[in-house]
């Protein structure tokens, strides 16, 4: 049992559990999916833009490990503008319409 979980240990520590280039272009991609989405209902933010910057400038340094947590912070900023903009598409008539 100890030598399975030394294993386990060892394989996660090596360079192979560390996020690879097309790990961060994978992250990336879906973040800029959901950037346009967000940008096509005309709510985009500008923190999900800086964590994109942040992401690219992180891959540009070989940095993976940071740049695909940046697009994956990104990715969730862009889904949260996006339901801030379809939620408020109707909330505001329940408020103001009576």
């Amino acid at each position: 049992m100890r030598n399975l979980i030394a294993a386990g240990l060892i394989a996660c520590t090596t360079p192979a559990c560390a996020a690879s280039e097309a790990d961060f272009k994978t992250a990336y991609a879906a973040a800029e999916a959901a950037e346009k989405e967000a940008g096509a209902l005309r709510n985009q933010w500008t923190t999900t833009e800086a964590m994109l910057t942040a992401a690219k400038k992180a891959a540009e340094a070989s940095q993976f490990d940071q740049a695909v947590a940046s697009s994956k912070e990104a990715e969730a900023l862009a889904k949260a503008s996006i339901f801030q903009a379809t939620s408020e598409k109707q909330r505001w008539k329940d408020l103001e319409i009576r």
